[in-house]
């Protein structure tokens, strides 16, 4: 299996950028490729997604353990030519050795290509250059791409790569091709109207200025490959029907635990609570996932039809699991970005209101401090917080610790419900997923 991470000095760099027009290269030669994400987040892989047409998953240190990360790696890359894995903020950047696109590429043995933001420099780009080759032994770091590269200093960028023995693997110039960014960061790609456009002119100028040829052949170059671990998965004698919340909204769900909950026997049918009017009939499990319901507070208040049938679902027992804006959306009433008022599903006895800055953001551990629908009292497992918006009601079923030791009470959880700011990833703790669709099987036979 080919591999490659594009990484970075640090967030903002252009790694995004850079990812999708390889990809969109790639993709535009007829190689088959698969695409990744480091770390947590969300919105990187919806334009992966953008760019070759299938989805991209998120490989994540500090949720999997070893044996995870490099199952989920070769479950999703090992029909692809090539697998591009995009890194998350700056190479090194993780928690206690964990979540950095560093760690990927060592418990992957995957090579990296650091994306250097050269603007404004010209010789510190290699002492940049320098202190990313010898930070840690081995750097795992085959070469560079140099972002925002005046054409004129090319050829010195080129010199510096061969007196730091390191790949030189091309360049972008300044261009006028930008994605958006709001409050949680780039704008998603189903928001941007000429977003094919945008990604096709990336591709055409990755083909011109970066060294495609030379990123397909890196994994020729003596990297190992790892060995393929197995994950049980144990075989659930139903097949329950999961209604998942998906469009403009509620739109931050990640690809594998849609897979998690299908290898589980799950049916998953999407709706929208900003255009339907009902849960889907034959559900027997609700997911209100993250998003952006403070973008569309007037248009999903305004569905009482909508409002309603989750209300009465959730009140008759059916397995739901709600994570940061599907949270908010259960709440009495939730605002908007100016802090006006809407009226929500109310479950949450409270209101979900803006701030000004992010709250409880980062990794958490969260311990149980009641049985649950995903688990028993005590049971501990990982997650993400990061949002802007508090409640006054952020419930006390869970206990959240942070790495620094910080820690605070959160989460509304009893024997149907998961409904808490943190946002879960499935293959973290396999066991929570198989629990919640237990729990949908019982509802479903009841």
């Amino acid at each position: 299996m080919r591999r490659v991470i594009i990484a970075g000095t640090n967030s903002g760099c252009g790694k995004t950028t850079v990812t999708c027009a390889v990809l969109a290269a790639l993709k535009a030669r007829g190689v088959r490729v698969s695409a990744f994400k480091c770390g947590p987040d969300y919105i990187d892989p919806m334009f992966h997604r953008e760019v070759i047409g299938i989805p991209s998953y998120n490989l994540d240190s500090f949720f999997c353990n070893d044996d995870t990360l490099k199952y989920l790696l070769h479950e999703h890359g090992a029909e692809s030519d090539i697998s591009v894995t995009e890194g998350v903020m700056g190479y090194y950047d993780g928690v206690n050795g964990r979540g950095s696109a560093y760690s990927v590429s060592q418990l992957t043995d995957t090579p990296a290509v650091i994306v250097i933001d050269c603007k404004g420099m010209s010789d510190s780009i290699g002492a940049v250059m320098k202190g990313f080759l010898e930070y840690r032994t081995p750097s795992g770091i085959a070469g560079f791409i140099f972002n925002h590269l005046p054409e004129r200093l090319a050829p010195f960028a080129e010199k510096l790569c061969r007196e730091l023995n390191t790949g030189y693997f091309g360049y972008l110039p300044k261009t006028g091709i930008t994605i958006g960014s709001r409050h949680l960061g780039l704008v998603t790609a189903a928001e941007i109207s000429d977003i094919k456009e945008r990604l096709n002119a990336l591709g055409e100028l990755a083909e011109r200025y970066i060294d495609i040829d030379g990123i397909t052949r890196i994994p020729e170059r003596g990297y190992p490959f790892f060995s393929v671990p197995v994950i049980n998965i144990p075989e659930m004698k139903k097949s329950p029907v999961i209604a998942a919340a998906k469009d403009r909204a509620f739109c931050f769900i990640y690809d594998d635990n849609i897979s998690l909950l299908e290898r589980l026997g799950c049916k998953i049918r999407y709706f929208s609570p900003l255009d339907d009017t009902a849960v889907p009939e034959d559900a027997a499990g609700l997911i209100l996932c993250g998003g952006y319901p403070e973008l569309y507070a007037k248009k999903l208040s305004g569905n009482r039809k909508m409002l309603e049938d989750i209300r009465n679902k959730i009140c008759s027992g059916m397995p739901t699991i709600a994570e940061c804006g599907g949270f908010m959306y259960l709440h009495d009433t939730f605002t908007d970005m100016e802090n006006n008022e809407y009226r929500g599903v109310g479950i949450i006895q409270g209101k979900a209101y803006h701030t000004d800055r992010l709250r409880r953001l980062g990794y958490v551990t969260l311990t149980a401090k009641y049985d649950n629908l995903l688990c028993k009292a005590g049971e501990r497992f990982p997650a993400h917080e990061f949002h802007y918006f508090d409640s006054t009601d952020c419930g006390n079923g869970m206990s959240a610790v942070k790495t620094d030791g910080r820690q605070w009470d959160c989460a509304h959880v009893n024997e149907h419900l998961y409904a808490g700011f943190p946002h879960l990833y499935f293959y973290a703790a396999p066991r929570t997923a198989e629990n919640y669709v237990r729990e949908c099987i019982r509802w479903q036979d009841r």
